[in-house]
């Protein structure tokens, strides 16, 4: 039963997606207020989660918020959570006194895990979780009550990567949900472009954090490269029970002086330990899932895209056709249908871009007129993945196809597999700030043309 409700409830939970209109947010004065926050000196971290549990997977979000507890706030951390739950959608449960609406909290240390014992800063009411003002508000009222040397931001919910779905709020209960943040008493949810709007309003954080599926791509880290130093995400499912909270925290807790790059990977290596316990091995192969998280550099986003756009031009030069259509075979894709709808696992259109670059080198036919210059910058492009861009990568298991995810490298992009369609999104690609660095349209469409290998 527990394989079944994890694998019901996962985070890729297909769907509909929802409108762009926003609600006014209504505070309320605190219910229970922290111990003077302000008063206090600048701590070294403040973490800042913000839990959209209005969906499918409000249970989970109260299982995380008790798994914080665990660790709780200190004078060197503080943990604050604007967390949303509702009444009537799929899955929902009683726990914790059944209430509905959007509330703030100060974790505590707690050792009852399944009751939140932290106080409440404030009930919100019922405020838009799928805007990305609202999400914009939460960080910057967290700064300014917890201050603090450096902060960590983190969505959790659902997550689709680049994609903005198509007729937002039709049917999204029964339809699931795409990009980020999806509130389903609302409609709405944060879209890629939006997601950079929420740091030049909030200001910058020196790290953030997607719990969420898909959202370790290119297109999207490039949106938000301005807004975090480091950028921590999944280029596939985030299985449930999602992060490594407990020793991510820990580890924080023991060194609050970390920097930003230390707490990445304190992130991604609690991440691998978890994953690595006998039981979540046999939970991932039960499924059919690899899983995978990376720690990325925000500041050397600009640099990937310009590697990026030099070697798919030299590839498009050298016209070795054959070598990209069996590189698009074999690539390892991420689950964004099933197996009922791809059962190949090659029309889903995320995947590994240091796995795609090499498998096109391996397959290059050396004879041909710029091979060379093509293979030496696909080279140069994963060199600079391994040694620069990526500060630490965690990537274990195989797929349900059995590729095994040794090849998956830190950072995903949008790769056209073969015809189909596995959800309807809208064309809004080019809108992109990657698009428009990257060039990598360009490039899609001249995959697009070329058949699959098999």
């Amino acid at each position: 039963m527990l394989l079944q409700l994890l694998s019901a409830l996962m985070i890729t939970a297909a769907g509909a997606a929802p409108a762009l209109d926003s609600l006014p947010l209504a505070p309320q004065q605190p219910a229970v207020q922290a111990p003077a926050p302000q008063a206090a000196p600048a701590r070294e971290w403040t973490v800042m989660v913000y839990m959209n549990g209005k969906s499918n997977i409000e249970p989970f979000a109260l299982t995380d918020l008790n798994r914080f507890e665990t660790v709780g706030s200190t004078d060197k951390v503080a943990i604050v959570a604007e967390i949303g739950r509702s009444k009537g959608l799929d899955n929902d449960t009683t726990a914790d006194g059944d209430w509905a609406g959007v509330r703030r909290y100060y974790v505590t240390k707690d050792a009852d895990p399944d009751h939140i014992a932290s106080p409440m800063l404030a009930d919100l009411g019922s405020p838009d979780m799928g805007d990305w003002k609202e999400a914009a508000a939460f960080v910057k009222w967290a700064k300014a009550a917890y201050p603090a040397k450096k902060y960590l931001f983190i969505i959790w919910d659902h997550g689709w990567g680049w994609l903005d779905p198509v007729q937002p709020g039709q049917n999204h209960v029964e339809d699931g949900d795409k990009s980020i943040s999806h509130d389903f008493v609302t409609g709405n949810y944060i879209g890629t472009r939006q997601m950079g709007r929420i740091f030049r309003e909030a200001g910058k954080v020196d790290m953030y954090v997607s719990m969420a599926c898909f959202m370790q791509m290119a297109e999207v880290a490039y949106e938000i490269k301005d807004g975090a130093d480091v950028i921590v995400g999944a280029e596939e499912v985030i299985q449930l029970p999602s992060l490594n909270w407990e020793g991510f925290l820990a580890l924080l807790d023991a060194n609050p002086s970390a920097g930003a790059e230390t707490a990445g990977a304190y992130m991604v290596d609690s991440f691998r330990e978890m994953y690595s316990r006998p039981d979540m091995q046999e939970l991932l192969a039960q499924g059919g899932y690899g899983t995978q998280l990376s720690a990325v550099r925000g500041s050397k986003m600009r640099a990937l895209a310009g590697k990026i756009k030099d070697w798919h031009t030299l590839e498009m030069a050298a016209g070795d056709r054959a070598a990209l259509a069996k590189a698009k075979a074999d690539v390892v894709r991420f689950e964004i249908g099933d197996a009922q709808t791809d059962p190949e696992k090659r029309i889903a259109f995320y995947g590994d871009l240091h796995h795609f670059v090499e498998l096109a080198g391996r397959y290059a036919d050396r004879s041909r007129p710029g091979a060379a210059a093509a293979a030496a910058a696909g080279e140069d492009l994963n060199r600079f993945i391994d040694t620069e861009l990526v500060i630490k990568n965690a990537a274990l298991g195989k797929d349900r196809t059995g590729k095994d995810f040794s090849t998956v490298k830190g950072v995903s992009i949008d790769i056209p597999g073969k015809p189909g369609s596995l959800i309807e999104y809208y064309p809004t690609y080019s809108r992109l700030l990657f698009a428009k660095d990257s060039g990598w349209e360009d490039f899609m469409k001249y995959l697009d043309g070329i058949a699959d290998a098999r």
